[in-house]
């Protein structure tokens, strides 16, 4: 088997796992009352709704890169990192879990971020870091600050059913066709497994009957693997510029939190403080569907993936003009939306 039919065999298996892992969750998490409660004004749904989803997702993860440790030789180095972010991610994960069962009150935010601060920790130990900065102290403090703000960006999205785990899929998909070449081949199966993590969970995400949220678990968990792919992968072969690829491909959940947080704080507000600023859902202020909103954010992530891929590839005049053209948009798209008034 080659590579590339490994990675499609990593991304199917985590998909069928993760398919089947779903309902049997949503089982357990309606049986014992596991439920997201529409207790809050900031809450966007109607009804009370199971909340583990991301026990799936997580399993589905876990289960085929082991799946693929057993059945495979990992290249040299491949085993260290991976166990990194296995190491990592089930430390968010149980973090996430804890608080999704704590609802509504939940946890302090402080312990989040020092729990988060330690998973990040962690990648940095295995090797797992900015590369391209320095001294070592300043590239390691950029490093804790990148995946705890992606481990968090990725919570802070899901507001709306399928939007993080659409936003996952198109960001693992960029991130694998962008390594493919790489050695690196860690973020490749990490890349792969979570892809069909996300996938297989989809269809109950999206489902009126049978509906099940992703949970801080999965939102959290997905953000910070995420982060530690991105750090990954040598995107400067051709050009400087193309290391700063993964804020292209992470653009959305980036957008959102930078975003949320200003509009937060020009209420005179924390930006810790829940509220409705987000972008998705000054769309549907705006009269659009949440379906369409959805599309609309992958099809967005989708072009802003492939700049990403064509930084890699362009010299620097040609990445300072796609940089430039996308801070314009961003821009753009933030003064119309701000003019949208959410209750």
């Amino acid at each position: 088997m080659t590579r590339e039919q490994l990675y499609l065999s990593s991304i199917a298996v985590s998909a069928l796992f993760s398919f089947f892992l779903t309902p049997t969750v949503r089982a357990v998490a309606v049986r014992m009352q596991w439920l997201d409660e529409p207790s809050t004004e900031v809450k966007t749904h109607k009804v009370a709704t199971p909340v583990l989803g991301g026990v799936a997702v997580w399993l589905a993860f876990a289960c085929t890169l082991a799946a693929l440790r057993l059945l495979t030789n990992f290249p040299t180095g491949t085993l260290y990192r991976l166990r990194s972010v296995l190491a990592g991610g089930g430390i968010v994960f149980l973090l996430g879990l804890i608080d999704d069962l704590q609802k509504p009150q939940g946890l302090d935010y402080r312990v989040k971020f020092a729990v988060q601060f330690t998973a990040a920790a962690l990648l940095v130990y295995f090797g797992i870091s900015l590369r391209f900065i320095t001294p070592e102290y300043l590239a390691v403090g950029l490093t804790l600050l990148w995946v705890v703000g992606i481990t968090n960006a990725m919570n802070i999205i899901d507001i709306m059913d399928g939007l993080t785990a659409t936003q996952t899929a198109v960001a693992a998909l960029a991130f694998l066709l962008i390594a493919l070449p790489s050695e690196e081949i860690y973020v490749n199966f990490t890349a792969a497994a979570l892809l069909g993590s996300v996938l297989g969970f989809l269809p109950w995400n999206l489902s009126s009957r049978y509906k099940i949220f992703m949970g801080d678990g999965g939102a959290l968990f997905v953000g910070f693997v995420l982060a530690a792919m991105a750090l990954g992968t040598d995107y400067s072969r051709i050009n400087p510029l193309g290391v700063y690829a993964p804020i292209l491909i992470l653009m959305v959940p980036i957008f959102d939190v930078l975003y949320v947080m200003i509009m937060r704080l020009r209420k005179g507000q924390s930006p810790f403080r829940g509220s409705k600023d987000h972008f998705a859902l000054r769309l549907e202020a705006m009269g659009l569907g949440r379906i369409p909103i959805v599309m609309l954010s992958v099809i967005c992530s989708g072009i802003l993936a492939l700049f990403a891929f064509l930084v890699t590839r362009v010299n620097t005049p040609w990445a300072v003009l796609i940089y430039g053209g996308v801070a314009v948009w961003v821009f753009f798209v933030a003064r119309h939306i701000s003019q949208v008034e959410v209750r």
